[in-house]
């Protein structure tokens, strides 16, 4: 698909909810993992994100060391996906590109610097 995105998701866009939300229904996914990086939480106060997610705490990815892994999705979306991603994500995390387990390139948002 042109214009296509790949956004690497361990959490709240992986929820049905979310994708209604942002894109209007499902997207196509695939499992994969990420390596080097490490699950933590983070607590959202936005008013729109929890309602989209139903939580006020999100997990977060921070780095790690060479044997931690932190599996998830790999989510196919387009240029509107992607800056509707962005404004969906607070200001606790920065989309970065990483390589995915399965040698994908993605973006994927992680804690801000």
């Amino acid at each position: 698909m042109a214009g296509e995105h790949l956004v690497f998701s361990y959490g709240t866009l992986r929820l049905p909810s979310v994708q209604v939300v942002l894109f209007g229904g499902p997207v196509p996914t695939v499992d994969d993992a990420l390596v080097g990086w490490r699950l933590d939480e983070v607590a959202i106060t936005d008013p729109a994100v929890i309602a989209a997610s139903g939580s006020d705490r999100h997990p977060i990815l921070r780095p790690g060391g060479p044997d931690d892994r932190v599996p998830g999705s790999v989510l196919a979306v387009d240029g509107a996906g992607l800056a509707a991603i962005d404004d969906y994500e607070v200001d606790d995390y920065e989309r970065v590109e990483a390589d995915t387990l399965g040698g994908r390139r993605v973006w994927v948002f992680v804690a801000a610097a």
